[in-house]
């Protein structure tokens, strides 16, 4: 299973937007976070708005923010809403033409996996990535500044 580029962006953009908490973001600066494009995120973006994942504010003092707090946040409701295909092979889908499938289990031992994958990201909410990695996340992100390196001990 691959989740697409879009899912991986909506899990980073949220990501983002947990860490900073209160303070709004723009698209341009988590972009530039993940080094990713800026129009491609503003596609994501736009959809998270849309869902209700994030608020999006316009005007000078604009930017995003989370729409939910990041327990409310479900990881497989999450990948539901933004993979457009999960069936994971052909006979899962409308125009299914595998001769074997009167006869083949793989449609059933496949739809099991992909329940028993969601099942787990069901377990986890956004404020679950947080965790006590925040901090590594704030460095990592360019939140805060990171501490000078400590001197070499003689």
């Amino acid at each position: 299973m691959h989740l697409t580029n879009f899912t991986d962006y909506s899990l980073r953009v949220l990501i983002y937007l947990a860490v900073k908490g209160e303070r709004r973001s723009t698209i341009s600066e988590i972009a530039e976070r993940f080094d990713i494009s800026r129009n491609h995120l503003m596609k994501v973006v736009q959809e998270l708005n849309r869902l209700g994942y994030l608020t999006a504010i316009r005007g000078k003092h604009g930017g995003l923010l989370l729409g939910r707090a990041p327990a409310d946040i479900c990881l497989g409701a999450l990948v539901r809403d933004t993979e457009r295909d999960l069936g994971l092979v052909e006979c899962f889908g409308d125009r299914n033409a595998c001769v074997i499938s009167p006869a083949c289990r793989l449609k059933s031992v496949l739809g099991e996996a992909l329940g028993a994958f969601l099942a787990v990201l069901d377990r986890y909410t956004l404020a679950d990535m947080l965790g006590p990695q925040r901090t590594d996340l704030e460095r990592l992100l360019r939140l805060v500044e990171s501490p000078p390196a400590a001197e070499p001990q003689p």
